[in-house]
């Protein structure tokens, strides 16, 4: 392969990097600026209402909601990610198509299969978290309506903590999908590599941040 194919790849990942570095510390710093510091506070004052207030329907009914959520794109994840191993292990050569679209790049069939194994891994990797953030839905869903009384001996912080932890594998499941778009484009070659991530940045920082 090319070295200049080599740097469009090598830079198409420091850039993901670089930015989920440069997100990771704007949340620490500047939390209520960024949205994933916004959703934090504002599911902390959720579960603090819902307890103070006693409402354990609305609870049990809104954690509901996110763990259909968090079931539907794991088992789309999965069936992704072994739907692509399936590809990667009995289709006997690189499609035409993919080819066609590589015209400037560099074709090998061992590289197209590495390729595909590492979009399998990018949606292994989402069905992973959400199947963590569903785990943790359900027991926040148990805790949140027993945290009141003090011989359970769970706190409302242990809740929120919880919650969080929850929510912090949902976000990286979502995370996972996103990728998946400048990785299958790198299936047609590393420009596309590098063009699906410049427009996946351009996306995120729309998302991650707060007008």
């Amino acid at each position: 392969m090319p070295d200049w194919e080599y740097g469009l790849i090598l830079l198409a990942f420091i850039l993901l990097g670089g930015y989920h570095v440069q997100l990771l510390r704007q949340i620490r710093r500047q939390p209520l600026s960024t949205a994933i510091g916004l959703s934090q506070q504002a599911r902390r004052l959720w579960v603090r209402k819902i307890i103070q207030d006693g409402r354990d329907i609305l609870a049990v009914q809104t954690l509901r909601n996110w763990t259909m959520a968090a079931t539907l794109l794991a088992s789309t994840a999965i069936l992704l990610a072994l739907g692509i191993l399936n590809a990667a292990f009995f289709v006997e050569k690189q499609p035409e198509l993919s080819k066609l679209f590589n015209y400037f790049g560099y074709n090998n069939e061992i590289l197209w299969l590495l390729k595909l194994i590492i979009l399998s891994g990018d949606f292994f990797f989402s069905f992973f978290n959400f199947v963590l953030a569903i785990r943790y839905y359900n027991h926040t869903s148990f805790m949140i309506n027993i945290a009141e009384y003090q011989e359970s001996g769970i706190s409302v912080n242990a809740v929120i903590e919880i919650l969080k932890r929850g929510a912090n594998h949902y976000t990286l499941g979502m995370r996972g999908y996103y990728f998946s778009i400048p990785l299958s484009l790198w299936l047609f070659g590393s420009l596309w590599l590098l063009g699906g991530t410049l427009l996946l940045l351009v996306i995120l920082y729309r998302l991650d941040r707060v007008a």
